[in-house]
């Protein structure tokens, strides 16, 4: 399996390939979660793990359980683990639609998920399988997702989602259907002149309505990237 290693850290490092990648939107989701050290934490559809190696940098949970269908992806994120030399991460190769034999069960404080954003047959799709599983609901959708995270979060846990503009209502609905109630959203633009390209929200389980809308977070500030961004990116760096 060809693979490269990339540096989130002097210590922490990714292992990604052509069919395994991540992007921006990692680090925002990542970022937006606000997780704790004290934290329980499952990330649906790991992937290659970057949202969990990115929680290393600063002050990582206690434990995050990294779950994917496809058995490449969670190789990679083991190369990563041992690479790095962390031990609070637990690669995870299941369907999340079933969970896993001894999964946390109503346990956990906080599910995130990066999860395909284009429904099935809609717009082009990858010649590549894990690509496509990456980009279209194939093996999940967005209601297997909360449905999942229902389960494993506690009371008051959070289910903390990035997703397509155009997918907002499906989200949104899909919350409300497993008792995980939309509070805090915010959207994200390339710069002020251009709509949003992304969304990130949050639910907690078992909340009464009430959502708030954060502040718009800007990609680029002209040519370069903006503050914000740099701090995003940047955060936990030795």
């Amino acid at each position: 399996m060809e693979y490269k290693i990339e540096k989130l850290t002097e210590s922490i490092f990714v292992c990604a390939n052509e069919e395994h990648r991540f992007g921006t939107d990692a680090f925002l989701l990542a970022d937006f979660s606000h997780y704790r050290q004290k934290d329980k934490v499952c990330d649906l559809g790991t992937g290659c793990g970057i949202i969990p190696l990115i929680m290393q940098k600063k002050r990582p949970p206690q434990i995050i359980y990294a779950v994917d269908i496809q058995e490449s992806a969670v190789k990679l994120l083991k190369i990563g683990i041992e690479k790095s030399n962390i031990s609070g991460i637990i690669p995870i190769c299941a369907d999340l639609k079933v969970l896993w034999e001894n999964a946390p069960v109503g346990q956990l404080d906080l599910v995130v998920c990066n999860p395909p954003y284009k429904v099935q047959n809609a717009g082009y799709e990858s010649a590549i399988t894990a690509q496509k599983i990456a980009r279209h609901e194939i093996m999940c959708n967005i209601d297997d997702v909360c449905r999942t995270a229902e389960k494993l979060l506690k009371y008051g846990g959070r289910l903390c989602i990035c997703n397509r503009p155009e997918r907002l209502a499906d989200v949104i609905f899909a919350m409300k259907m497993h008792n995980i109630e939309p509070k805090r959203i915010r959207f994200v633009s390339k710069n002020p002149t251009t709509a949003p390209w992304l969304f990130l929200i949050e639910g907690k389980k078992g909340s009464k309505p009430f959502m708030q809308t954060e502040p718009q977070l800007y990609i680029r500030d002209g040519d370069n990237f903006s503050e914000e961004l740099q701090r995003i990116y940047n955060t936990g760096k030795e």
